[in-house]
């Protein structure tokens, strides 16, 4: 939503103005990362000029390091998100994907681009073209993210990203 998308922005920015932060990690909430985009705001216009790619890109920027703490489901926009991230850990029981293809849509945050660099191109278009969801280990097997723990997600991409 525009909503999450200002979040995340203002906190982005004020993390990068804040010297005393040395790090960023991103989480949803209640045990869930994203599944992705309300598709009903589709097909109504851009406010305020508000997009995920340039988000998405911002997150990849930053010059802190970005830690994606994966609970639930990182679908679509959301797993796009996580992409943008330099580090993700998910939790064991955390699925990712790019689902939107099953509905008619590609990827749209420039996670055709960001996921063959990441897994290799094989691997990718599989998830690309099926939008097969992806359990934890898998994609901790495809070099998807860097670490699946059981324990507290958030306190694990915590610890990670005091460690870098």
């Amino acid at each position: 939503s525009l909503t999450v998308l200002q979040a995340l922005e203002d906190g982005l920015r004020r993390a990068e103005a804040d010297p005393s932060v040395k790090a960023v990690v991103i989480c949803g909430e209640n045990g869930r990362f994203s599944a992705g985009a309300d598709i009903r705001g589709f097909s109504s216009p851009r406010r305020q000029g508000r997009a995920l790619g340039p988000m998405v890109s911002l997150i990849e920027s930053s010059r802190k390091p970005v830690v994606a703490a994966i609970e639930g489901f990182a679908l679509g926009g959301g797993l796009e998100v996580a992409l943008g991230c330099h580090y993700r850990i998910a939790h064991v029981k955390a699925q990712m994907g790019l689902p939107e293809v099953t509905i008619g849509l590609l990827p749209a945050a420039e996670g055709t681009q960001r996921l063959p660099r990441l897994i290799g191109v094989p691997a990718a278009l599989e998830m690309i073209t099926t939008g097969r969801h992806i359990p934890a280990a898998e994609a901790l097997k495809l070099g998807l993210i860097d670490a699946v723990v059981e324990e507290n997600t958030v306190e694990a991409a915590t610890d990670l990203a005091n460690k870098v």
